[in-house]
């Protein structure tokens, strides 16, 4: 079995797992969490965004070409688990711990900042170097930073980036090639995404309310999340299951049935040797588009049928921290299991439950977690799609 032996984590609900469990046990509104900005869209129209405005560490000065947000973020979440690091690589070597984050940024804002001081002066940016918005460089900047010399590679799969990092991670060591595996996520904000999903029409202009009768769209996040996985059972918080689909119905809708969706839920529950009746929470994808919600809650439905747990997305309160998205929702739902807080609440307080939509059990008022066992999903463009569920043991 392999276990996460630690983690840790940064997004705007706070800077350390202490500061999110204390975000997490106060009042479920959007309005709390996310921040109105007007200068990322093209038009200065005004987005919401889920914001880190906490100060983030400095990156090493003899690693100073890996200075980016993105890295930032990342380096952020690992020094919350570095000893823990440091003593897998004392137990394991060098050669027998992996690294692989998933991203879909890494560090495109500082290529989009050079362009733009490039085109306006003719002069690069003294800090810019082009490494810096290659999709790889978040899983360079840990190698080099820890001087690793296992496997190490960054995984850019849209919203399924860090659920795919994670499932690389627990594979690799069950095949016997790692002892060790440090895998998660890293997006920060960066007008090419914002704009992208704004040109797709798929930007709320508002603070998003997955499921909600009203729901037009999602606001952009960005966060870290990082996870030490080992054999090590001194934890008793282990990856049961994983699962994997793709249903290719559209580059960037998902099957209007969930169909995908399903399936990458049903594998992981056969992964984890477990059945419908055992999982006490999902973590839904819930990311407030029409298309999104609408197949989510139909697999979630027919999967479920009679025995649905209780369920909501956390994207309303973290934003949609694309590449992170899975890294950050699995830190969530590993607190869950690790401390007494009420599961997260779907907010209606803005617009109401869209009757719609299929009858999932989507979780409005306190709660706690009654079954030590939550599957998390994330759905990505393409229909790429993934489905992990963790445990207490």
């Amino acid at each position: 079995m392999i276990y996460i032996t630690a983690f840790g984590a940064i997004n705007n609900l706070g800077n350390s797992l202490s500061e999110i469990r204390k975000t997490l046990t106060r009042q479920y509104c959007a309005q709390h969490y996310l921040v109105e900005e007007n200068n990322w869209l093209l038009n200065n129209q005004n987005t919401w965004l889920g914001k880190v405005t906490a100060d983030l560490p400095n990156i090493p000065s003899h690693l100073s070409q890996y200075t980016t947000r993105n890295n930032r973020l990342l380096y952020g979440a690992y020094l919350q688990i570095q000893s823990e690091i440091d003593n897998a690589i004392s137990r394991y070597g060098d050669k027998r711990i992996a690294i692989i984050i998933g991203t879909s940024t890494s560090g495109i804002h500082e290529g989009d900042m050079n362009l733009k001081n490039y085109l306006q002066t003719h002069e690069h940016l003294p800090a810019f170097s082009y490494n810096q918005q290659e999709l790889g460089d978040p899983s360079c900047f840990l190698t080099a930073l820890l001087g690793l010399k296992g496997p190490s590679y960054t995984i850019s799969t849209a919203c399924t980036s860090s659920a795919k990092a994670i499932i690389s991670g627990k594979k690799l060591i069950e095949l016997g090639i790692i002892d060790a595996a440090i895998v998660g996520g890293a997006d920060s904000l960066s007008r090419m995404p914002i704009n992208g999903f704004n040109a797709l029409e798929s930007l709320s202009a508002t603070p998003c309310t997955p499921f909600s009768q009203n729901r037009n769209g999602i606001n952009i996040g960005e966060a870290s999340a990082l996870f030490l996985l080992t054999k090590d059972e001194t934890s008793n918080i282990a990856i049961l299951g994983t699962g994997e689909s793709s249903d290719a119905y559209h580059i960037s809708s998902p099957h209007p049935e969930g169909v995908g969706a399903e399936k990458a839920m049903q594998i992981a529950l056969d992964d984890a040797k477990l059945t419908i009746n055992n999982i006490g929470y999902i973590n839904l994808h819930g990311t407030a588009t029409i298309l999104n919600d609408l197949a989510e809650s139909k697999a979630v439905y027919r999967l479920f049928n009679q025995n649905l747990p209780p369920c909501s997305s956390t994207k309303h309160l973290t934003g949609h921290t694309l590449g992170s998205a899975a890294a950050t929702e699995l830190a969530i739902s590993a607190l869950l299991l690790k401390q007494d807080i009420y599961l997260p609440q779907q907010d209606f307080s803005i617009s109401p439950f869209d009757e719609t939509l299929d009858k999932i059990n989507l979780v409005t008022s306190s709660m706690l977690l009654n079954t030590p066992v939550v599957m998390s999903n994330s759905f990505a463009f393409g229909g790429n799609n993934a489905s992990l569920i963790i445990g207490k043991i």
